[in-house]
């Protein structure tokens, strides 16, 4: 997947009055965190942060280009107005790329399993996974392909193919599925 870039530039002004006057004119007020918490104050574009934003999950480490300089980070939070579809706030986590990050993952299936076509029916035990790694390394989405399960058959976590960069920490006899024969 290509690297995202939200470009931003730094800001001094805070509060209602300067946040309305910043979305009056087609941006987005923002803030930046480093990995102690130090906030900074940017305004970010609104077109090139909606196009980001729409097509990344909470896990897609983007390129947030602020005056020029270049920081690996995260889409930490949003502010979105449902009414008129746009969004109010960013949150944006800089990380140094040095120090693992914690993220927890929906696990999402694909493929109908061997077992569910028999007759079978697929129970889902646990929903998402927990894992350590740089951020560089973080995968997009975890992804299991279920089309080779058969009834009987148990898929968990250390079935999962994930890399020798990624660390799991749920632990790895956690039952993910299993395929339950017919009653």
């Amino acid at each position: 997947m290509e690297q995202m870039t939200v470009t931003a530039t730094l800001r001094n002004e805070t509060g209602k009055k300067f946040a309305k006057a910043i979305r009056a004119s087609g941006k987005i007020p923002a803030v930046m965190y480093d990995e102690n918490g130090k906030a900074t104050s940017i305004t970010v574009e609104s077109n090139n942060f909606n196009k980001v934003w729409r097509n990344i999950t909470s896990t897609t480490l983007i390129t947030l280009n602020v005056d020029g300089k270049d920081y690996d980070a995260f889409i930490r939070d949003t502010e979105y107005d449902i009414i008129n579809d746009e969004v109010l706030h960013a949150d944006f986590l800089v990380v140094s790329n040095k120090k693992p990050v914690t993220r927890t993952f929906k696990v999402q299936y694909t493929g109908t399993a061997a077992g569910v076509l028999k007759g079978g029916f697929m129970v889902k035990h646990i929903p998402e996974i927990k894992v350590k790694a740089l951020p560089k390394d973080l995968p997009a989405r975890v992804v299991v392909d279920v089309s080779k399960i058969n009834i009987g058959d148990i898929f968990c976590v250390k079935d999962i193919p994930l890399g020798d960069k990624i660390t799991v920490l749920t632990p790895a006899d956690a039952e993910l599925i299993s395929i339950a024969p017919a009653r």
